[in-house]
């Protein structure tokens, strides 16, 4: 167990250190989570609006994953590898569009009705 945690925070240092994406992610979670918890009203919008900001995360982890092991692989044009990195994208790309549609009911409920 603690060797597995010593290879998960190597995972978010190299996450941190070569993936621009993930840098700007963690610092919007790092805003928007604070943010979640002054205007959640309940524990489950909290949870609502935290929830898929660490999503986004898990996702661009994955992505970056994908593509460190496309790019390892070859660095020459290959349709699978990028039909592997495209839908990475897309796997970010969706944990984004919850997130944003996790905040708009949210904010909707709190602030409209």
């Amino acid at each position: 167990m603690i060797d597995a945690t010593v290879y998960s925070f190597k995972g978010f240092r190299a996450a941190y250190k070569h993936e621009a994406a993930f840098r700007q992610e963690l610092a919007m979670a790092c805003v928007a989570i604070p943010i979640a918890a002054w205007i959640a009203e309940s524990a489950l919008q909290f949870l609502a609006l935290s929830m898929p900001m660490l999503l986004i995360l898990l996702a661009e982890l994955a992505n970056s994953a994908i593509e460190a092991l496309a790019d390892r692989i070859s660095e020459e044009h290959n349709e699978l590898s990028g039909r592997a990195k495209d839908m990475g994208s897309a796997l970010v790309f969706v944990s984004l569009s919850i997130a944003g549609i996790s905040w708009l009911v949210i904010l909707a409920d709190v602030y409209i009705f």
